[in-house]
């Protein structure tokens, strides 16, 4: 089966949510004997020098690139005001990507054209127009739902607004275009089941994020700290927001009650701010060579997200290594995991205070809850079986009749 990936930023290298989501689902179908061939935007956000990927990086037939500036300028915000368009979505309208995108259905007869995320939404129309090819977006999360819950959490009342704005236009145009593609893959049943309800017609169907286990079976670090750790893209929202509300009403407290607890802080981008931190025990890192080394040297993982939507990739990836993870039920939102046995759940500084101290006193078996956390991640998010059952999916819409076309 020969599939087109397209991509608003190059999926490369391994240190975001949506670069493992993308990374491991085209290398399983590849390895299920799938034809692989990726159209990406290359960011100014997220520039990647395709010259330099590793040799192992080779499951695509073919991988194009065009060059897009998507930064954020602020005569480009205020002028939005006045535009109907979603901010959001238009940053990634590329004529460059437009045409690549034109060449190269016009010489390969793709079976299917795999959108990741609605920001991939504009081009519908150019594929639908040059391709009889089964069009599926693959929804990482509900979008407006991130921006909506960021709103609800901003306290200053001109950005709470501005924010606001930005998220009705956002989510006018996600609900606009939910029945434009033909068929949808959700990352979770839950999110599944919030597209039907906001009116989603066509075929669908729940398909886990998933791990290429083999990359976190390292062995455990000889001696295993008791320290907290935090890993995430801090040029995400949701992850600085909630990893500053961890610093600003949990750690005052649980350093005074644990005065040797450190927290490690690592991430892509992390801001200059974050980094001029003067706070006893909380050290920050930056972004890391190796993300699975970092998180294998501490016992706990903490993830206090508070806004966000979809599947929060980093909380498997702790799982998978064995960690306690703890976060809230937000963060969990999309992973089936049940409270105290593959995971701990805390909502508010108490409830993370009294989780991670009943780790450091034994009253939780923290070899048990990891053991647990990973058979879990094993049992449900291997990316080789979650995508056999969607490449089966394929196989079938294409069967179908009415393939190429919007399917019931």
């Amino acid at each position: 089966m020969k599939i087109l990936q397209l991509c608003k930023k190059f999926p490369f290298p391994l240190k975001d949510g949506e670069s493992i989501a993308v990374t491991y689902l085209s290398n399983a179908l590849h390895q299920l004997g799938c034809e692989i061939s990726l159209l990406s935007m290359n960011t100014s956000k997220h520039y990647v020098d395709i010259t330099q990927l590793p040799a192992d990086f080779n499951h695509y037939k073919e991988i194009h690139v065009t060059a897009l500036d998507n930064s954020i300028r602020a005569i480009d915000a205020f002028k939005n005001l006045f535009s109907s368009e979603s901010y959001h979505v238009s940053r990634f309208v590329c004529p460059d990507f437009k045409n690549k995108l034109i060449e190269l259905l016009q010489n390969t007869d793709y079976d299917v054209v795999q959108l990741e995320t609605l920001y991939l939404a504009p081009y519908i129309d150019v594929i639908k127009e040059h391709s009889k090819a089964l069009i599926t977006m693959r929804a990482h999360n509900v979008e407006f739902e991130i921006w909506e819950r960021i709103s609800a959490n901003t306290k200053f009342l001109p950005k709470k607004w501005y924010l606001q704005y930005l998220t009705n236009k956002l989510k006018r145009y996600e609900l606009n275009h939910l029945n434009k593609y033909d068929y949808l893959v959700a990352v979770s049943e839950r999110d599944l089941r919030r597209f039907k309800s906001l009116g989603y017609k066509n075929g669908a169907m729940s398909s886990p994020i998933g791990l290429d286990l083999k990359n976190y079976q390292k062995a455990l670090t000889q001696n295993v700290s008791n320290d907290l750790c935090f890993i995430g893209a801090l040029d995400w929202i949701p992850n600085m927001e909630g990893l500053m509300w961890f610093i600003d009403h949990v750690w005052p407290d649980l350093s005074t009650m644990y005065p040797d607890i450190k927290l490690h802080v690592a991430g892509r981008n992390t801001p200059e701010t974050l980094k001029a931190l003067q706070i006893k025990n909380i050290i920050i890192h930056g972004e890391v060579p190796d993300a699975v080394d970092f998180v294998n040297q501490y016992t706990m993982m903490i993830v206090p997200l508070l806004s966000g939507s979809g599947m929060r990739v980093k909380i498997l990836e702790g799982m998978a290594l064995s960690k306690v993870v703890i976060t809230t039920t937000l963060g969990k939102e999309g992973i089936h995991a049940e409270d105290g046995t593959h995971i701990l759940e805390a909502n508010n500084p108490s409830e993370f205070i009294y989780q991670i101290s009943s780790v450091l006193k034994g009253d939780r078996n923290k070899v048990a809850i990891g053991a647990a956390a990973k058979k879990f991640v094993e049992d449900y998010y291997d990316h080789g079986i979650n995508a056999k059952k969607l490449l089966d999916k394929y196989f079938a819409l294409k069967s179908n009749p009415n393939y190429g076309k919007v399917i019931k």
